[in-house]
Parts: structure tokens; sequence; C-alpha cells
């Protein structure tokens, strides 16, 4: 399997797929509080059994949402980031168990957001978005309508798993006519990536062009006071991972002030 095979299966750690289980239905508010308390625990401690077990907290959540083979991917593309963080850690004489704290955080903070973006539906992170006060607040300001900050956010989300598609229908394009990208010296490896670039830029420009044409006939970006079809209402789950989340944010805060001795990475 090729280099540029692997790179582009990771992206599907972050891909959205549609399933009926008990992580996808739950409100992306509510799995949004959730990544914000992972995120901040792992920012407020740096001792490697806490992150170890920030990582390990989500392991039920990746075998619940059946994303437990497409999280791998994810951690395979970030194993070289992690390898980086932990030896440059080591050589600016941080010490072993301080370096491997960094290298845990990192990889807690990779699968947070992985979990998020594979069980959470770019429209319903929409609609979640619409319903934020502070995002109506910033997209009246900058954008002068509320919905666009949103609709610019969950585009974007969408866009990269699209590219990664269309970077491997254009590799094998290539391949097809006798280009080899994992032959050659670096500097020859990335000449190789030349034909391949060009038409992906080409691909992204037509589809950005393509997406202008298709907002304009539809009268983007419509009313302010524009309903939705659905509704994003809050059930049992939900306000049971909120609790979960709340109470776990403010203990490990108050942990925080009380005892400074958990910061300490062993």
């Amino acid at each position: 399997m090729s280099r540029t095979f692997v790179t582009l299966r990771s992206l599907e750690g972050f891909k959205f797929y549609g399933r009926k289980t008990i992580v996808h239905n739950l409100d992306p508010r509510a799995k949004a509080l959730f990544i914000t308390t992972v995120f901040v625990v792992s920012l407020l401690f740096t001792n490697l059994y806490v992150l170890l077990g920030l990582l390990t907290v989500h392991v039920p959540f990746l075998l619940a949402a059946g994303v437990l083979r497409r999280w791998v991917y994810s951690i395979r593309a970030g194993a070289l980031l992690a390898g980086i963080i932990f030896f440059a850690n080591l050589l600016t004489g941080s010490g072993v168990l301080p370096a491997l704290a960094l290298t845990v955080r990192f990889l807690v903070l990779l699968t947070t957001f992985s979990l998020f973006f594979m069980t959470t539906s770019p429209d319903d992170l929409g609609l979640a978005l619409d319903r934020v006060g502070l995002v109506r607040w910033l997209s009246r300001r900058w954008l002068g309508f509320p919905n666009a900050l949103s609709f610019t956010f969950t585009t974007a989300v969408r866009l990269v798993p699209t590219l990664a598609v269309d970077a491997q229908t254009v590799i094998d394009a290539q391949r097809s006519r006798g280009l080899e990208l994992d032959k050659g010296n670096v500097l020859r490896r990335i000449r190789n990536y030349v034909p391949i670039l060009i038409p992906l830029l080409l691909v992204a420009i037509r589809r950005s062009l393509e997406l202008a044409e298709a907002l304009e006939a539809r009268g983007f970006p419509g009313r302010e006071d524009r309903t939705s079809l659905y509704e994003l209402r809050f059930k049992a789950s939900d306000y049971l991972l909120v609790l979960g989340s709340s109470t776990v944010l403010a203990v490990s805060m108050w942990i925080f002030v009380i005892h400074p001795v958990l910061r300490l990475p062993f």
C-alpha cells in the first residue's frame, strides 16, 4: 500500500458517516460540550495518568459509534507528528515523562475532534451553530447575515473529505498514465506531485464556482428569520452527557486549583 493511499485514508478519521447509533444520535451541542471539556482538561493537566484516562474515555464512544477502524486511520496519520512532538520535547531536556505526556495530550485532542466530526452531520452542526447566540452576533457583525458564518464552517467541514476523494481520483488517473509517486529522492518526489496538484487545484476552483452559482440561484443568504425543516431537541441521553461533561469540567477546575501536584507529568 503506497504512502499516498495511507495518507488519504487517514482523512476518513474526520469524515462523517451516517449511522443509527447512540453516539450519532446525540445532539451536536451536547457533543460540543463534551469535546470542550476534554480539551480544557487536557490543557489543565500534564499528568500522564490523567491524559491516559482521557484517551481511554473515548474507547466506549468509538465502539458504540462503530468508527474504531476509521479512528485508527487518523491515529496513523498523526503518528509522525506525535513522534516529532515526543523527540522535540525530549531533546529540549524536558525528560521522558513530560515528553510522553505532551504526546498523549496530542493524541487525546486528535481523538476528540476525530470522534466529533465522524459522528456529527454537517447539517446538524449548521443547525447547532444557528442556535448559538454568539455565532449569530458575529455573523451579523462581520458578514451581515446570521446564517453565513455557520454555512461557511459546515462547508469547510465538508471540503476536506471531498478534496481527498478528488485527490485519489486524480492520483489513480495519473498513475494509469505512468506517473510514479514513490520513487526517487525527495526533490524528485516533490516534482512528481506537480501533475497531481494542478488538476486538483482546477477541480477545487470548479467546485467553488458551481457552489457559488448554486447559492446565487437559491437566493443565499435568504431571510434573517428563516426557519429550518428539522429542529434540534435534547433527549435524555443529551442531558446526561451535558450533566456529566459539566460535572467533570467543574471538578477538574477545582482539582487544578486545590491540588497542583496533579499538574506534574507523573
